[in-house]
């Protein structure tokens, strides 16, 4: 079985959140169990990762979008070193960008970008057996395929939609139609949601099966999903939860390169008290107190707007018997407030931006770990922290709930429930407490580090997904 993963994102290459994350490693699980091979279509960045490794041209073509005739270009990465075959598209102009968005013509690039792999499959007569979407950046690949003229080769072939975040749906005015391929007039419908183009809800609409990245995300897509409840309850037949897993190879305090001092679960407990306090003595914080932490963007959905006022509470209410570090980037009232914190308050430590290394460096050191999130399809970060022996703090809501129990009901982690400031301060004052209880804290180190958050599990269910 063959099977084309699109998106626009796949770590190591390029990461903005979980969804490269999932897609850098998801094929290559699937690659282990016999006879699939997953490979990964993506748009060509100005990165590193470029420059680092061979790549063969294996398709040279153009496109016409509106008045527009853009050249495709289709490389593969000559080694597999990701454990599958990587596939970048560039376009001059479009694709060949230093990030994956924030750019003011995304909807006629994520247009393009679905446009040249499907004229390229179809001009090589290359037919997978599935083609797996990821986000509504490629959310218009399952219409395109069967109402398209141009890509009638591909027509019945089997597409797989997965929804990491429906708080996004690229929304689009029609005017932008007549940059799509030339497609049956009649069937528009199947892209409208409320008078505008939607990706997402074709994606729905179109797609032979969707996924949510839990299934309690799932569960709260049929009451909440930002205008699309009643397709998703419409298209509820189609409908499977299938939760994230992670890379244990990428993801292995024994063997973690950027890790200053590896551990495993016999030795976790000394180990990591000496991370903790190389990393505090770098920040200049307090390596005896308990230290807790919040790595992510600084988006609402995240819970980053309730972050400076937990800081300041946590540290005013508990007389300084804490140390709190943030590291993450995205909103400059956030950014500004923090940055007043960490220059005020020596319990309180900032860095700004995405640095992978410090991620990993301080999910191994820290005690805790902050999710106050409004909304969390899966949450990757909870993983990282378990399978690094640290105690996850988190909202109970979407993909959380589904991996995180709280302590008072035999699990490993500290739950809440409302999205604001007094439960997650409430959250951290039981954190407080269990830390003083050292055996305890040293159970749910063990604890956590012997949850299995493998992908091997998901692999399999997408796969059997895959031939239903």
């Amino acid at each position: 079985m063959v099977i084309y993963h699109l998106s626009t994102e796949c770590y190591p290459v390029a990461k903005v959140g979980g969804l490269a994350d999932v897609v850098g490693a998801l094929p290559k699980y699937q690659n282990k169990i016999k006879d699939i091979d997953a490979k990964v279509v993506m748009p060509w960045y100005n990165k590193s990762f470029i420059y680092d490794h061979n790549f063969d041209i294996v398709f040279d073509g153009f496109i016409h979008q509106g008045g527009n005739m853009l050249q495709v270009q289709v490389l593969k990465e000559k080694s597999n070193a990701l454990g599958f075959e990587l596939y970048m598209v560039k376009i001059p102009g479009l694709l060949d960008r230093d990030n994956p968005y924030g750019y003011q013509d995304e909807n006629f690039q994520f247009i393009a970008f679905q446009h040249g792999i499907l004229h390229w499959l179809s001009a090589m007569n290359i037919r997978p057996d599935v083609l797996h979407c990821h986000d509504y950046h490629t959310g218009l690949v399952p219409f395109m395929i069967e109402n398209c003229p141009e890509f009638s080769s591909l027509k019945g072939v089997k597409t797989i939609a997965t929804i990491h975040n429906g708080e996004y749906q690229g929304m689009m005015s029609w005017e932008m139609a007549r940059y799509l391929p030339s497609f049956d007039h009649y069937k528009w419908g199947l892209m409208d949601w409320n008078g505008l183009i939607n990706p997402l809800a074709s994606m729905i609409k179109c797609a032979n099966a969707f996924t949510t990245v839990s299934q309690g995300y799932l569960e709260e897509l049929y009451v909440s999903f930002h205008g699309l409840e009643s397709l998703v309850r419409d298209e509820f037949g189609k409908a499977y939860g299938i939760i994230n897993g992670i890379d244990t190879e990428v993801w292995n305090p024994e063997t973690d390169p950027m890790l200053d001092f590896n551990f495993n679960s016999k030795n976790a407990v000394a180990q990591k008290k000496k991370g903790k306090e190389k990393l505090c003595k770098e920040y200049g914080l307090k390596p005896e107190l308990p230290l807790f932490a919040f790595i992510g963007r600084f988006a609402t959905e995240k819970g980053a707007d309730l972050i400076p006022d937990i800081v300041w509470r946590s540290i005013k209410q508990s007389y300084g018997a804490l140390n709190i570090m943030v590291l993450g980037s995205g909103n400059s009232y956030i950014e500004n407030k923090l940055k007043e914190y960490d220059y005020t308050y020596t319990n309180f430590a900032l860095d700004l931006g995405y640095k992978e290394h410090l991620s990993h460096k301080i999910y191994a050191s820290a005690d805790f770990l902050l999710m106050p999130s409004r909304v969390e399809p899966c949450g990757l970060n909870q993983m990282y922290s378990m399978r690094y022996g640290t105690v996850p703090i988190v909202r109970y809501t979407g993909g959380l709930r589904d991996t995180v129990e709280d302590i008072s009901t035999g699990g490993a982690g500290i739950n809440f429930t409302y999205p604001g400031v007094d439960d997650a301060i409430h959250a951290i004052n039981r954190a407080l407490m269990l830390y003083n209880q050292k055996d305890v804290m040293e159970n749910l180190i063990h604890a956590n580090m012997n949850f299995d958050f493998s992908w091997e599990k998901s692999a399999e269910k997408y796969i059997a997904l895959y031939k239903n």
